[in-house]
């Protein structure tokens, strides 16, 4: 095919009522759904495509990274934007009606979610429900609602309880090392609340973000959703390699166990992060998201030990507990906390009083200690029996997991992927492509949980995969 002659593909009008880059965005997908656009076909750069348009370069990457995030274009640093080989007008729905009022910035906020199947299994990072200790919370709960909180009932302590955050500082400082006291604690919903506070606080629209590559996804969305511009950090053995990276508002990394490859971050790779960020003086956000959960090695301090001035420390009881509790906490530099929780107030990004000051005894009793050593026993086990099952099927590379409840399983293509994934989730597995969280990089592959991996999902696991991977072999 040709060059693509955008204009040819657009109606771009002041009379549309909506911003240009939403547009551009819709009249793209449009071609690519009919076909206009085929898979493989090659886009001109936002630069030459801005000035065949007669638009800003910004508007045409804003477009652009609208497409990437529906999985309906593949932009790589160096070469020309290409459209998706995936059946798009299948996979690609039209926009809802109910998003058509929505801004660009709310396109953007809206972009990358994710609904999963309540009936799915082994999703990355869902911990096993059957071990949550429901009779310890109902317990818990009803001797914290008998009690009086004051204020804490109104708008008070909206940053959080302040037994809950004395006991989390004494927590932390004994657990992680970390220098830290109550009030540099913010209690928050959960990461993904922490990282949207962060992002929207610490840097400008336009800023750059440097995020791991593979990495989180739920990072890129609050990023995305703020306006920063996001540049990849790769990821091998030693985490996040911060060579030749450019300089940046806020540096993200999960460094005790990087997200979702389980790599963790050398002390060579820590130094050099810290050392960027002081030259470039920017913010590092540390996800400590799954540093209780370690299966092999000892556990390093925290990385905020080291720049306490400079890292903001993200930690949550979604793993040892459960998501739904919407537990999570920001250890914030002494000179950011009060102007986070500020921020934190006019966000309305408050947790239940209840639920904080039931975790706040859980902790303070051993118990949640206690909970975490029994099911780090039983998610240990399960991973390392995944990993070995994964291990038997030809093409398929799994290695034991360091910590955290999720495996990546490297495949040999992006085909085997494609068929791996549509054929475990009509089995009821939640899994997701390991593609979808890569930035610049392509590795094919899965992300999968395995707290629930229980001797027989294992198995059945397995085989729907083996299926999987030799059907894909056939259709070549």
């Amino acid at each position: 095919m040709g060059p693509v002659l955008l204009n040819q593909l657009t109606n771009l009008s002041a009379d549309r009522g909506e911003p240009l880059a939403v547009q551009l965005y819709r009249d793209l997908l449009g071609a690519i759904r009919s076909g206009s656009l085929p898979g493989e076909a090659r886009l001109p750069s936002s630069r030459v495509a801005a000035a065949e348009l007669g638009l800003s370069r910004n508007t045409v990457n804003t477009a652009y990274g609208l497409l990437k995030a529906e999985g309906a274009l593949t932009v790589r640093p160096g070469a020309a934007p290409e459209v998706s080989r995936l059946p798009v007008a299948e996979a690609l729905p039209a926009l809802p009606a109910a998003a058509a009022g929505l801004s660009t910035r709310g396109i953007d906020w809206a972009a990358g979610g994710r609904e999963r199947s309540r009936s799915a299994v082994m999703a990355p990072g869902q911990p096993d429900e059957a071990l949550f200790p429901r009779d310890e919370w109902a317990r818990l709960l009803r001797r914290v609602a008998r009690q009086g909180y004051g204020g804490a009932f109104g708008y008070e302590h909206y940053r959080g309880l302040p037994r809950l955050r004395e006991i989390l500082a004494a927590r932390l400082a004994a657990d992680r090392g970390m220098i830290v006291t109550a009030d540099q604690i913010l209690i928050t919903p959960g990461a993904q609340a922490s990282l949207t506070l962060l992002a929207l606080t610490l840097a400008e629209r336009g800023d750059r973000a440097l995020i791991e590559d593979p990495g989180y996804t739920g990072a890129r969305n609050a990023f995305r959703g703020a306006g920063l511009v996001m540049e990849a950090l790769p990821v091998d053995g030693d985490g996040a390699d911060l060579t030749g990276a450019a300089d940046a508002r806020l540096i993200y990394l999960t460094p005790a166990n990087q997200y979702p490859l389980g790599k963790r971050l050398s002390l060579a790779r820590r130094e050099a992060v810290i050392a960027h960020a002081r030259a470039c003086d920017a913010m590092i956000i540390e996800d400590d998201y799954d540093s209780e959960f370690l299966w092999q090695g000892r556990q390093l301090a925290a990385l905020q030990v080291q720049a306490p001035e400079r890292v903001l420390t993200l930690g949550t009881a979604a793993k040892a507990l459960m998501p739904g509790l919407r537990l999570g906490w920001i250890v914030a530099p002494m000179a950011l906390a009060s102007a986070l929780a500020d921020a934190q107030r006019n966000l309305g990004l408050a947790v239940n009083v209840h639920a904080q000051a039931a975790f706040a005894e859980m902790i303070d009793e051993g118990r949640y200690r206690a909970q975490l050593m029994r099911i780090a026993r039983v998610y240990g086990e399960r991973g390392r029996a995944f990993a070995a099952a994964l291990r038997t099927l030809p093409d398929v590379r799994a290695e034991d997991p360091a910590g955290g409840v999720q495996l990546a399983v490297h495949l040999a293509s992006d085909r085997a992927e494609a068929a791996a994934v549509a054929a475990l989730s009509r089995a009821g597995f939640g899994v997701a492509p390991l593609s979808s969280y890569c930035h610049d990089s392509a590795r094919p592959g899965l992300v999968a949980g395995f707290a629930e991996a229980t001797p027989e999902r294992i198995a059945r696991f397995v085989k729907v995969l083996g299926g999987a991977l030799d059907q894909a072999k056939s259709d070549l």
